[in-house]
């Protein structure tokens, strides 16, 4: 008569810690399209990523986007940290755009442009 010995092995498997802290350094804004007729409806586009310090993405951060005149764009990152804008102008010319992540400059200037 055979007797088998069967080890058992437990394996705890844990999920990581979501990501919560915004590293401005790590963070990017980048400009998806940049050039735009200037009639009110075409549009550029802007994205705003946050990420941490290792370089993961960090969800439900307040993003605003300044530049296209009086008008301030606001959102809210999504589970890959990222926030998407149209930007439109009836207005030909060239925008400087900025973004803040919870307040905090991300440090790159965006230039949006639109001809008529």
């Amino acid at each position: 008569m055979a007797v088998y010995v069967v080890p058992q092995v437990l394996v705890t498997l844990t999920r990581a810690a979501p990501a919560s802290k915004v590293s401005p350094t790590n963070s990017h804004f980048i400009g998806g399209k940049l050039l735009a007729k200037a009639d009110g409806k075409d549009f550029g586009v802007v994205n705003v990523f946050a990420l941490d310090s290792t370089g993961k993405g960090v969800k439900n951060k307040s993003v605003e986007v300044t530049g296209m005149g009086e008008e301030v764009l606001t959102g809210v990152t999504d589970v890959n940290g990222k926030a998407s804008f149209e930007v439109k102008s009836a207005t030909g010319g060239q925008f400087k755009l900025t973004a803040t992540i919870d307040g905090v400059a991300v440090g790159k200037v965006v230039v949006v442009t639109f001809r008529n």
